[in-house]
This record gives structure tokens, C-alpha cells and sequence, in this order.
């Protein structure tokens, strides 16, 4: 009996070093698949930071964009020119046939190319600011486009009857004020052509539409 008992002791004793070693491994098999999908997560958790850096990289390079559109502005003809960036100026006066004749020109001092379309204002003032008689006529044309780059210039013709001749009553301005097209600021020019008709028979002073050049 003493000696049946033995064995089986030992078969009970294996039996259970079995069931042991097989929950042991059981629980290490279970350790390695919960921590397999770390190492593939890692990769996974570098995706949005790569999402991050495409979305900003529009913004990077539309810095760049941005300055090079800003920078060839100056090559473009996209922007009218506005008071700030021209100088306006009074040339010689071109008599012919009772009238007198004389060139506005305004001239682009900006660094950049801008355009003129149409009339500019034009209005003779006195010493203390008032106007001398009514705002000029537009003279019919079909008006042009007129691009400036930096430096160029663009005219237009201010024409009356020679007051000597129409008889018309007259004054003397200070100064003349040019209004840019589509602008509301003028630039003062100093007048010194002498009188000019303010009223009466035959005193309207004409302004032709803006082109290229200096004058005629």
C-alpha cells in the first residue's frame, strides 16, 4: 500500500508542476499581447503631429507669398494712384485762337505703378481758400486708362477764353487746386498765369480727360 501511494503522490505532484507551468505561460502570453500594439501606436501618435506640420505649412510659405505679392505690386497696374503718391504741377501756357491753354500734369512719385482713369477736379481758389467761379467743364472724350509707373506722368488740358477778348469778369487765384481721379484730397499748386474768367459772358474754363506725357 505504502509503496502504490508513492507513485501516485508523484503523479499528483507532476500534475500540478503542469497546470503551474501552463498558467504561467498563459500569463505571459497575455503581458506580450496587450504591449504588441505599443510599438505600432508609436508611429500612430507621430500622425497628427505630422498633420500638424502640413497644416502649418501653408502658413509658412504664405508669408513669403504674401511679401512677393506685395513686392510686385509695384510691377502691377492693379491700384489706381492716389493723392499721396503724385505731385501735381501747371505747365506753360499754349494760347491759340482767343483761348489759353494749359497742362495739368500729374506725375506718379511713388515706387510703385498705379493708374489714372478719366478727369482729374480741378478749382481756382483765393488768397484765404475760397473758389473763384464755378467748377470746369468736361470737355467730351472717351477717357483711357493711363498707367503710371514711378516717375511718369499723365495731363490733361485746362482751357479758357482769354479774358481780354470775351470780356468776362475776372480774378486773380493763389492757387489751384488738382484733385486726382477718385480722390477727395487735392494738391494745391500755386497759380501764376495771371487772371482768370469767374463769371459773366463766355467764362467757362474746360478740362479735357487725362492721357500720357506732359502736355501736347
Amino acid at each position: 500500500m505504502a509503496n502504490t501511494s508513492r507513485p501516485v503522490g508523484r503523479t499528483a505532484l507532476l500534475a500540478s508542476a503542469v497546470a503551474l507551468l501552463g498558467l504561467v505561460g498563459a500569463c505571459g502570453s497575455e503581458s506580450s499581447t496587450s504591449s504588441a500594439p505599443r510599438p505600432t501606436q508609436a508611429p500612430r501618435t507621430t500622425t497628427p503631429g505630422t498633420g500638424t506640420a502640413t497644416g502649418t505649412a501653408p502658413a509658412a510659405t504664405a508669408a513669403p507669398s504674401d511679401t512677393a505679392g506685395s513686392a510686385s505690386a509695384s510691377a502691377r497696374t492693379d491700384g489706381r494712384c492716389h493723392t499721396s503718391e503724385l505731385r501735381a504741377a501747371v505747365g506753360r501756357v499754349d494760347p491759340g485762337a482767343g483761348q489759353r491753354n494749359f497742362p495739368i500734369v500729374l506725375t506718379n512719385t511713388s515706387d510703385r505703378t498705379c493708374t489714372l482713369y478719366g478727369y482729374p477736379g480741378a478749382a481756382f481758389v483765393g488768397a484765404s481758400g475760397e473758389q473763384l467761379g464755378p467748377d470746369p467743364e468736361r470737355a467730351p472724350a472717351s477717357p483711357e486708362t493711363v498707367t503710371l509707373t514711378p516717375g511718369k506722368s499723365a495731363w490733361a488740358g485746362l482751357s479758357f477764353s482769354s479774358p481780354q477778348i470775351s470780356g468776362a469778369r475776372t480774378a486773380t487765384p493763389a492757387a489751384l487746386l488738382v484733385t486726382p481721379p477718385d480722390e477727395h484730397d487735392p494738391i494745391e499748386v500755386e497759380w501764376t498765369a495771371g487772371e482768370v474768367p469767374v463769371g459773366g459772358g463766355e467764362s467757362s474754363v474746360s478740362l479735357t480727360a487725362l492721357e500720357a506725357g506732359t502736355g501736347p
